[in-house]
């Protein structure tokens, strides 16, 4: 397999790297052994990350709860690691359990251990461990990362059920319409063919449609799947969903839900940082990458006023990074020194906004995606019976 790598050596700029590996993991590590820094590293195509994903099916939230059950156990971290290894025996994980095992007993610090297989691990993690090492608290670091995790996964999978059944809904009326045009309406262009007589100029249209697809029915379904396939690949390209992401941002309201949303999930990563004991500059830089671009530079701004000694509340609020809620807790944060509390207080006010604008608008939603299939299938029955209306009232 062949994968793309981002990476720097010294001083250097970043250079695009293609290296043969079997996993992103030792694609990574093949460049290091090169003297290389590797700033991210992709499979070359889709499928081949598919395939590495399933050669190095690791679960680091699992890790880290059976992880910190061991520590509150009372079992050292060499103890705890090597058991989850013998644990996981024989399977993917058992690799990079044995291989964190080694590196502890070689003496590595837990942190650089990690870092060795960052493919896997993420570094808010890394600087989570790292920061806890140099104050002892690994087990209460652990936890609060689980923590920071299982609440953004709350956030996720809040937006993706929220989505489902609209999804559902689309597809059944998609499949209907289809039927329709596909099974019913010909049959019913045939008995007016019998019939005789003028058609209005809608049903004729309809019929005409009808027609065509049922006598092209596999070009058309292989036309429907090679363009469904097609729009899928587009729709998966960086760029297509930068470019749809910066239009999504230009609407008004859509905007300001996304970036209330992409707030929360800032704030929350990083009063994660800042109470395990990560510096203010380092935690904006390690934050900053789960943000957008557009919030990115401006946080790269705040972030360099907030190095030249201005108030976090401030730089935040200069460049677009607060409401006016979140603009009072910094303040608050900022005047009775408890900022990480004041940070992921900020975190919850928004977490909670997104919840109540997600629930507002699938309420609204749903019904108005229902009104727009029953509307459409409902003018496919009625253009196909409006002959059958018309001749009844001719007969009267």
């Amino acid at each position: 397999m062949k994968f793309n790598l981002n990476a720097v050596r010294g001083a250097g700029d970043v250079v695009a790297l293609t290296i043969a590996a079997d996993d992103a993991v030792q694609a990574r590590r093949v460049a290091a052994e090169q003297g290389w820094s590797v700033v991210s590293v992709r499979a070359s195509n889709p499928f081949t990350a598919w395939l590495a994903r399933s050669r190095t099916d690791f679960g680091v939230e699992l890790f880290i709860q059976e992880l910190v059950s061991l520590l509150d156990a009372g079992l050292s971290l060499v103890e705890a690691v090597d058991l989850l290894a013998e644990k996981e025996q024989g399977r993917a994980a058992g690799t990079v359990l044995h291989e964190l095992r080694a590196d502890l007993q070689r003496g590595q610090s837990f942190s650089a251990a990690l870092e060795r297989q960052s493919a896997l691990f993420p570094p808010l993690l890394i600087a989570t461990v790292r920061a806890a090492e140099r104050t002892g608290d690994l087990q209460e670091a652990a936890t609060r990362f689980l923590e920071y995790q299982q609440q953004l996964d709350r956030v996720r999978r809040k937006v993706i059920s929220a989505s489902i059944y609209p999804m559902l809904l689309l597809g059944v009326g998609v499949l209907v319409t289809g039927f329709m045009l596909l099974y019913v309406v010909p049959r019913f262009s045939r008995i007016y063919e019998e019939i005789g007589g003028q058609l209005p100029f809608l049903t004729r249209v309809l019929i005409g449609w009808g027609r065509l697809l049922e006598e092209h029915a596999l070009f058309a379904l292989v036309g429907a799947a090679l363009a469904s396939a097609a729009a899928w690949f587009v729709l998966t390209r960086p760029a297509v969903r930068r470019w749809i992401a910066a239009q999504l941002w230009k609407m008004p309201a859509v905007g300001e839900r996304l970036r209330v949303y992409e707030l929360s999930r800032f704030y929350r990563t990083l009063g994660m940082l800042l109470k395990s004991g990560v510096a203010l500059p380092a935690a904006l830089d390690m934050a900053g990458g789960l943000l957008p671009p557009l919030l990115r530079h401006a946080l790269q701004r705040a972030a360099r006023e907030v190095r030249e000694g201005q108030p976090v509340s401030r730089a935040f609020a200069r460049q677009g990074l607060t409401t006016q809620v979140s603009l009072r807790l910094l303040g608050v944060g900022e005047q009775t020194g408890r900022m990480p509390q004041m940070v992921e207080r900020s975190a919850r006010f928004y977490e909670d906004e997104t919840a109540r604008w997600i629930d507002w608008f699938t309420r609204l939603f749903e019904p108005a995606l229902m009104v727009l299939v029953g509307a459409l299938v409902g003018l496919i029955v009625v253009l196909l019976y409006l002959p059958i209306f018309e001749l009844a009232e001719n007969m009267k």
